[in-house]
């Protein structure tokens, strides 16, 4: 255990995660904003079909080398990986400003830096997950996940409206600009972490490596079985909530209406982030997948011409449920995988969730066409609220106890 940290302390009180911590949110603001600016930047200087082969050159390379970011990860200090995937996105970034502010738009250069930013994200996921332990105590790993969900929630909020008034007022180019910005000062944040050299393991090959991942992976019931339920729950989350959403949204609420209930989630995602703090449930797994089974009450809202109010009801209950499962299944997944693999075993969980997600765009176009837009909220929302709680069937899933956050007595 590095000498700095105290187990009993706040992991606000430790100079390394305050560094972590604000590094953390300044990046995060500045993706939260490039998401808007990116596109809005792209549909003004090309043609509408460029803005989908900019997202997908980002989101290829995600997914291809998640798991040997895993590799890199486990294998070198992740301090450093990530030092240098937000180096490496800074300066992506940054040539995607210039070409928008230099009125010199040229749309494979564009896919071409997206792909280093999707590369950089790949090694950033498996190692931002694996650094946590290494800058607090595995007991305080759920204080320090609640505060990094607080501000991610928080930025999710604000980052979008933001890059919005930037947008209108000076240009797409310049918000990418400093969201360019904000990985070069995230990496400066980093350079501030202080951790005691760990030694990696060396010798073995890629190929070996993930196949000792895969092992580690698949031997614990109460991680494949999650993520498998996952895949599912993502595959739907996406079809019924982000795809088919804004079309019923359109037709009823309108648009104004749905922006309403995404800030509202949002803000039961922010509301729960901050009690889960202070909240000590010792099956803390358990606990997040009852609570994320109610996130499947907005799909069966979506299902029934739904109205702001309710909807917006619905929202913030789903919300409160998925933020709950997300504290909870990052915190298991520090306490309970050993240090030196930890990074591939969270590829692995990472992988199975991002290959749901263009499943499920793909299926709920034919999906609705066969059974119409109510039937497929109304069943998404079944299987949603099933495969939240099938795990639950596992004795692994249903014991798996949470390391206090308290401090351990004296004596």
């Amino acid at each position: 255990m590095p000498p700095e940290i105290n187990s009993g302390a706040s992991p606000w009180a430790l100079p390394a995660f305050r560094w972590f911590f604000t590094g953390r949110v300044v990046s995060l603001l500045g993706t939260s904003m490039v998401s808007v600016a990116l596109a809005f930047a792209v549909l003004q200087e090309g043609r509408p079909d460029d803005l989908g082969l900019v997202l997908a050159a980002e989101s290829v390379p995600l997914v291809v080398f998640l798991l040997f970011g895993g590799v890199i990860a486990d294998r070198f200090p992740r301090r450093v990986v990530l030092l240098c995937a937000n180096l490496g996105a800074g300066v992506a970034q940054g040539a995607v400003a210039v070409l928008f502010l230099t009125d010199s738009y040229h749309l494979p250069a564009i896919m071409a830096l997206e792909f280093v930013n999707g590369a950089s994200a790949a090694l950033t996921l498996p190692a931002m997950m694996g650094i946590v332990p290494e800058i607090v105590a595995k007991s305080q790993a759920q204080r320090a996940n609640s505060l990094l969900g607080s501000s991610r929630n928080a930025v999710t909020v604000a980052g979008p409206a933001v890059a919005g008034l930037l947008v209108a007022g000076v240009g797409g180019g310049w918000a990418i600009a400093i969201d360019a910005a904000t990985y070069f000062v995230a990496a400066f944040c980093l350079t501030r972490v202080r951790l005691p050299k760990t030694l990696r393991k060396t010798g073995s090959g890629t190929w070996a490596d993930l196949r000792e991942g895969w092992r580690e992976f698949r031997s614990r019931s109460w991680v494949w079985t999650v993520v498998a339920s996952f895949g599912i729950i993502n595959c739907v989350s996406v079809a019924v909530w982000s795809v088919l959403g804004p079309r019923i949204a359109e037709r009823t609420i309108g648009s104004q209406g749905w922006g309403l209930v995404l800030s509202v989630h949002a803000a039961g995602l922010l509301v729960m982030s901050i009690v889960m703090y202070r909240l000590v449930v010792r099956r803390l797994l358990a606990l997040g997948l009852v609570s994320i089974s109610f996130a499947a009450v907005p799909l069966f809202v979506l299902g029934f011409e739904p109205s702001i109010l309710w909807l917006s009801v619905g929202a913030f209950i789903g919300g409160l449920g998925m933020e709950v499962f997300a504290i909870a299944w990052a915190t298991s997944i520090q306490q309970h995988i050993p240090e030196n693999v930890l990074s591939r075993v969270t590829s692995y969980d990472a992988l199975g969730s991002f290959v749901a997600i263009p499943i499920g765009q793909l299926l709920v176009g034919p999906a609705v066409s066969a059974a119409g837009e109510k039937s497929v909220a109304i069943i998404g929302g079944a299987l949603f609220f099933v495969a939240a709680l099938v795990p639950l069937a596992w004795p692994s899933v249903r014991g798996l106890s949470t390391m206090s956050n308290e401090p351990a007595p004296a004596g």
